[in-house]
This record gives structure tokens, sequence and C-alpha cells, in this order.
């Protein structure tokens, strides 16, 4: 059985016939024709129906189209391994990052890194942190960028910024003028917040425990983006990270006011499997993290990263 075969079988599935998937494979349609020929018969399966209609695959012919996916995927990994032992610093590198910070350090890390390593190729996955803590252990992704506390078995991380909290108000809002808030005036049930599930969220009510509201669709917002939005049309107040109001996202429609120190802030760590086989790598996005300038983030020094627990 070859791999050709199974691509061939695979483009057939999604292309719908012989001829297009022979295209899309840039063979003739005789020498897949006889592929898939040849991988029925080391199979000793039909796979695909021939009858004078329209030919398709069998039921049992679509359950290995299924598997035939699966086996191309890994082996396009263990090309991949292969080529990074060769050039750590070239070929696709799978990041995930959270969808809090995804927005506002993406367009200066892809532009910095492009940069430090220009043969590298990009694949961003981005995702709540559960869900990236899974495509991390299982190898879906290389690294996550995530915000700390991140205690996983097996992955380690190493901190790479602080940003800090600011309240958000619409422009006509009382607070609209103050320079400063404490964290015990942020409550009430015009507060608006994450929806459950969202580190954010959770980071939001430790920051500001005097929250209290109805958990209520209206008071919750699936994005960032979204409970800016809602505060700009005069709807609520809320927490939200300092990058998310600066530059292209700055609006006149609210107003960003700092909080009372301490202020409260999150880390924003990179993390990575346990024994992970390109730390040229990790060091190329360390490094090009460390060298993006944006006001709201303040790089952790060399001696804190060394000091901080993996």
């Amino acid at each position: 059985m070859k791999l050709s075969a199974l691509r061939y079988l695979v483009a057939f599935s999604d292309e719908g016939s012989i001829s297009r998937a022979a295209d899309f494979c840039k063979v003739s349609q005789p020498t897949m024709s006889v592929a898939l020929q040849n991988l029925e018969t080391d199979l000793g399966a039909t796979l695909i129906e021939r009858s004078k209609g329209p030919i398709s695959l069998t039921e049992l012919g679509r359950e290995v189209v299924q598997q035939a996916r699966r086996a191309l995927e890994e082996t396009q990994r263990v090309e991949m391994v292969a080529h990074a032992h060769k050039d750590p610093l070239s070929g696709v590198f799978r990041i995930g990052i959270i969808h809090t910070i995804a927005p506002y350090l993406l367009p200066s890390l892809i532009a910095s890194l492009a940069q430090r390593t220009p043969e590298m190729k990009l694949y961003i996955e981005e995702s709540m942190t559960a869900l990236l803590t899974d495509y991390l252990k299982y190898g879906t992704i290389d690294v996550a960028i995530i915000a700390l506390p991140f205690d996983v078995p097996g992955i380690d991380t190493v901190p790479l910024y602080d940003e800090p909290f600011r309240v958000v108000v619409p422009r006509d809002h009382p607070w609209a003028k103050r320079r400063k808030i404490a964290r015990t005036e942020i409550r009430g049930d015009d507060v608006l917040v994450l929806k459950a599930g969202n580190c954010f969220r959770e980071q939001v009510l430790d920051a500001c425990p005097e929250i209290s509201h109805a958990d209520g669709p209206g008071h919750q917002g699936h994005s960032v983006g979204t409970i800016r939005c809602m505060v700009s049309s005069g709807y609520g107040i809320s927490v939200l990270p300092a990058a998310a109001l600066t530059g292209p996202y700055k609006s006149d429609m609210v107003r960003a006011i700092a909080f009372q120190k301490p202020e409260p802030v999150r880390r924003v760590a990179l993390a990575w499997r346990r024994g992970f086989a390109r730390p040229e790598a990790i060091q190329a996005i360390v490094d090009a993290v460390q060298g993006i300038e944006n006001p709201s983030f303040t790089p952790v020094s060399p001696s804190e990263r060394a000091a901080t627990p993996a």
C-alpha cells in the first residue's frame, strides 16, 4: 500500500470525480485509476462503486478515507520533525493563542518573527485556554501563548510580559474624567464580563471581588471586542486588557481609566511540551515578543524569567 494511493483516495473523496482528483494531484487520470485499483487489491476490498452512473465511495471507502486522512497528517508531522531537526528555524511552526491576546499581540509578533526567522511558516490556532491545553498535550500545536497561572503536567512555561487592566466606561459616564479607580468601586449589575470559561473573566472577578451582577446573556460578551462595543453604546462598564484600548482599538466612544495601585495585571507566557525538539524556535518567539514596542506591555526581565518556576 502506497501513501500516494491514499492521497489519491482522499483527493477523490474531496473532489467527487477521478478527473478532478487527478487534476488536483497533478497526475494523469489513468495513473490515478490504476493506483486506486491497486489500493483496493492490496486491501482486498471495494472502496469505489463503479456503476454506469457517477462513481462514488462505498461505505467502507468512506471509513478508509477517514483513516487515510489521519495517516497522511501523521506522515506530514514526521516530515516536519525531520525537517525541523535539520533547521529548527524553518518549516511549519504551530502557535496556539488565546482569544483575549491574539488580536493585540499577533500583528506585531508575526512581523517580528518574519524578520528573525524568515524561513519559518506560522500556523495560528486561536482558541480558549482549555482547548489549547489539549492541543499542546497531544501535539496539535507546538507552543501556546496563554495567561498565567498555567500549571499543566509535562508543560514548561516562560513569562513574556505583564499587561495591566483598565476600567472602561462610556464617554458620558460620571467616571469619564477620573484618572484612577479603586478595585472596590467596580460593582453593580452594569458591569460587563466575558462568558464563563474564559480565563480573563476569572482574572477580572479575582481582581475586582465586589463585582455582583446577574449572569444573564445581557451582561456577558463573547469577546473583548464585543464588550468594548457594548460599553461604547452605553450599555454598561467593564474591565479590559490595556492593549484592547490602544492603537487601532482606541475609540472616542469610551474612556479607559487606570486602577489605583497596586493595579491588577495579567502575566502572558509561552508554553510548550517538555522536551520539545526545537528549543531554538522557542527562544526565537521569546526574543520576538521582547522586541515588540507596545506601551501596554511590560516585558519580563531575563533575570525574572529565569527565576520563574516552569
